[in-house]
């Protein structure tokens, strides 16, 4: 019988679907777990574009939530996978996020940057360099120089400092970790980085992250990408399959 009062995680393994899912076996790990279970939402099929997951996000994007009691009892729908890590930690009450406002602030900036820099430059090398029909020089050389920009940054950071947000591992290491995985699908050498290295095989080796990448992980896309999957995921489909 399924948990009524259960967190539906609307979610497929990509990294930002990662991110959701180390946090919540990391909440399990310390002892702060939240009932959960997983909606599969099959992008390359189009499962993003079904009414029931616009309802909770109008961006047709993974991941998505559906708390049955979030604050006041009330069920909350909520998108944008850092406003679901925070909301998750804090629900839980984990020193994942910081309560010290400096310590806080640290944390949530170097969030931010994963989501307005790593995020979407990696995922523009992605596109250009590995699913794109056309090949196009200059984008492929815009994302990689900006790729190794952004990892110089953090190697910098974490030269300074054993996590991103500080001496403490926090979300914005969770939120991070997902994109700095399997670098040889950027064409990136994690040896040049050596901090980011260290800090790359320290998470890795966390039990609750080997657990959270493991989720759908059979799903998991090996190969090229289709035809009909490319159209759906970058084509007019996208805007069609309302």
């Amino acid at each position: 019988m399924p948990d009524t009062a259960a967190i539906e995680v609307w979610t497929w393994p990509t990294p930002n679907g990662h991110k959701v899912h180390i946090l919540l076996e990391e909440l399990v790990e310390a002892g702060h777990g939240l009932p959960w279970r997983i909606i599969p939402v099959a992008i390359g099929k189009g499962e993003q574009f079904r009414p029931e997951f616009l309802a909770i996000t109008p961006n047709h994007r993974i991941p998505a939530i559906v708390d049955p009691d979030g604050p006041g009892g009330a069920p909350l729908r909520l998108f944008e996978s850092a406003a679901i890590l925070i909301y998750l930690v804090e629900k839980a009450g984990s020193p994942l996020i910081p309560v010290d406002p400096v310590a806080r602030y640290a944390c949530l900036q170097w969030l931010m940057f994963q989501m307005g820099g790593v995020g979407p430059m990696f995922g523009q090398y992605g596109h250009f360099a590995n699913y794109a029909a056309e090949k196009i020089p200059y984008a492929i050389e815009r994302y990689t120089n900006e790729v190794a920009r952004l990892h110089r940054v953090l190697d910098k950071r974490l030269g300074e400092s054993p996590y991103l947000a500080g001496p403490d591992y926090s979300i914005a290491d969770i939120a991070t970790f997902p994109w700095i995985r399997n670098p040889e699908r950027r064409g990136v050498d994690l040896g040049q980085y050596p901090n980011v290295a260290r800090w790359h095989d320290a998470i890795a080796a966390r039990p609750a992250v080997q657990r959270g990448v493991a989720v759908l992980a059979d799903n998991q896309r090996r190969g090229t990408m289709t035809d009909a999957e490319r159209e759906i995921m970058f084509g007019k489909t996208q805007f069609t399959a309302r």
